[in-house]
């Protein structure tokens, strides 16, 4: 039995990064993720449902909702399988968050920034291997930052490949630790970051009640379906891939040789009619050749005007 929880199951992950009693752990990370640009000191949960404003609209239900003590707004997620528009997904969470902040009266529109951390058990693109993504609100032209209230982190965990020993940052530690925990016997980098400890004792199955350790096994079990769900999409996706390419590689070479058919007869009927012509030609010749002999004309006279050899002529 592993030592550890698994920190993508819903249980797991939320034990972690969204307990009163943990918060350094989140402060920890997100001071590492934003390393040179922010520096968090403390951070308080928010409410992680926030309901329509308008009766009928859909509501919006975060893993992690949390504000900075400098005021920025932080949404942290966990998704374990890939899910159709994910990218839309994330700017609706975001954006909600964003509009939230209005005020009635004579408000100035003074907002606070929107982060979405966004760890992924997959790929966000098919087309890219990069491990994170910053995406920012920018100018298409010069490149230059149009706002910094609106900032998208999108972590591709599978994307992750390196061991204990080639781990070079605190962001890598984390990560390592995380994408790693269910199967690890001890927590790496306890001498290097203190926190780690912490992290240690909060991991901890052994450290569970019973209540927790049941509500544990169901997200467990949840989370185990999830991979199961994602495996059996991605053989699809195989599948279908392979069925697709196999039906294009025969409807090409069926079109293939239909062209090739109506190339070769096409060909074939100029060639052979060029042939007839030609074989039609020839025999005119030699009638017209017959008849002028016959009429009594001189021999190199015929050759002259049909162009055949005396040697035939003679034969006629």
């Amino acid at each position: 039995m592993a030592r550890f929880i698994n920190p993508f199951t819903d249980v797991g992950f939320k034990k972690i990064f969204g307990q009163e009693v943990s918060k350094e752990l989140i402060i920890d990370f997100l001071n590492d993720l934003l390393e040179g640009e922010r520096n968090i000191r403390d951070i308080r949960f928010l409410d992680k449902e926030l309901l329509p404003e308008i009766e009928g609209d859909r509501g919006t239900v975060y893993d992690i909702f949390c504000i900075s003590d400098t005021g920025e707004y932080f949404i942290v997620e966990m998704q374990n399988i890939r899910q159709i528009n994910f990218s839309d997904r994330a700017l609706y969470y975001l954006s909600r968050a964003i509009a939230r902040q209005g005020r009635p009266g004579n408000w100035m529109f003074a907002l606070k920034a929107v982060y979405g951390v966004f760890f992924m058990n997959f790929r966000l693109h098919d087309t890219t291997d990069k491990l994170r993504s910053d995406i920012i609100l920018a100018n298409r032209n010069t490149h230059e930052q149009f706002s910094d209230k609106l900032r998208f982190i999108f972590i591709e965990l599978p994307s992750f490949i390196k061991e204990e020993s080639e781990c070079e940052t605190d962001f890598d530690r984390w990560i390592y630790v995380l994408k790693n925990m269910e199967t690890l016997e001890r927590i790496p980098f306890k001498a290097r970051k203190a926190v780690f400890e912490k992290l240690e004792q909060m991991a901890e199955m052994a450290s569970m009640s019973e209540k927790e350790r049941d509500r544990y096994e169901n997200s467990l079990d949840i989370y185990r379906d999830y991979l199961a769900t994602a495996a059996y999409v991605e053989q699809a996706e195989e599948i279908g891939m392979a069925r697709g390419m196999k039906k294009g590689m025969e409807k090409g070479m069926k079109k293939g040789m239909e062209k090739g058919m109506e190339k070769g007869m096409e060909k074939g009927m100029e060639k052979g009619l060029e042939k007839g012509l030609e074989k039609g030609m020839e025999k005119g010749k030699i009638e017209v050749a017959r008849n002028m002999k016959s009429d009594g004309l001189p021999i190199h006279a015929i050759t002259k005007y049909t162009g055949l050899p005396v040697q035939e002529i003679e034969k006629l």
